[in-house]
């Protein structure tokens, strides 16, 4: 796991927030109160565009657990300087218009077990994956891990996997026979891309257009329902799995990995509603002549 650990406070002066417009001049003094000095940023945005892009990466831990410990996660100067080091990778944005610019993602007991915001395992997929422009990065801030201890992230590259694969059940996946979900009410995604080819571009750039869920809730004839399966398989024999700690803040390049979560541990329901655990959700959009996020 490639990981950048920010810790406050840090040995550095307030010219490195200067140069990044999302923090005026009172935001900057409010982080310095708290933590004596503002973190490394154009250091650590650096650092983190080039675990982002970089050949053989794909995604990134930024631990800003101490940060989060000082300003709490709940108060909004936090939240402004995540979103800050965010947008140092790409554009934050929402497809949501009925939600705000992070998504809650908390846990439901009566929820499907295999949505975000169930109890099962959520297999190996790329976010808003019927559409036709796809958030370039999928990220996620912990607020609280699952306080008995289950549901820890699964990362898998995409491409590493298609790799794997038969040429038979490659050319299967390029061909545009799969669909999964709905469409509606989404604003900067595109249209929707219905059916659609998995291996939407095969190179470096293009995406992996892949749901587990499409193999079990969308009619697929077989011999491309096999291929789907068959790349299902190769991404969990190559996945990593990690738990998210309070403050750390998961970034996942869209373009080379798929992600998903291992079940939360039994008992859910036991748990009170404020203690489950609680992440919240940013999709950001590359920056036209940033590669398309490669």
């Amino acid at each position: 796991m490639f990981t950048i650990k920010v810790a406050g406070p840090a040995a550095t002066t307030p010219a490195a927030l200067s140069q990044n417009r999302l923090f005026s001049e009172r935001r900057k003094r409010s982080v310095v109160a708290v933590l004596g000095e503002p973190p490394r940023f154009e250091e650590t945005a650096g650092t983190l565009r080039h675990a982002l892009t970089r050949e053989g990466g794909g995604y990134a831990v930024l631990r800003v657990g101490n940060l989060a410990k000082a300003l709490g996660t709940d108060d909004d100067r936090f939240l402004r300087l995540v979103t800050g080091f965010a947008a140092e990778v790409a554009v934050p944005f929402s497809p949501f218009p009925r939600w705000p610019l992070w998504k809650d993602i908390g846990v439901k007991v009566d929820k499907d077990p295999g949505k975000s915001s169930g109890i099962g395992y959520n297999a190996f997929h790329m976010d808003l994956v019927n559409g036709t422009l796809p958030p370039d990065y999928t990220t996620l801030l912990c607020v609280r891990p699952d306080p008995l201890g289950g549901g820890p992230s699964i990362l898998s590259d995409a491409h590493a996997a298609v790799a794997r694969l038969s040429e038979n059940s490659r050319a299967l996946l390029a061909e545009t026979a799969y669909h999964y979900g709905t469409f509606f009410d989404l604003h900067g995604v595109g249209e929707e891309y219905k059916p659609f080819p998995i291996l939407d571009g095969f190179d470096p750039g293009g995406f992996v257009r892949f749901t587990a869920k499409m193999l079990k809730r969308s009619e697929l004839g077989q011999a491309h329902a096999d291929a789907a399966r068959e790349l299902a398989e190769e991404l969990v024999r190559g996945q990593v799995s990690f738990m998210l700690q309070p403050g750390d803040y998961l970034i996942v390049n869209q373009r080379r990995f798929l992600h998903g979560r291992e079940a939360l541990h039994s008992g859910q329901a036991t748990v009170p509603v404020a203690d489950r655990r609680l992440l919240l959700q940013l999709f950001l959009r590359a920056r036209a002549g940033a590669g398309s996020a490669v």
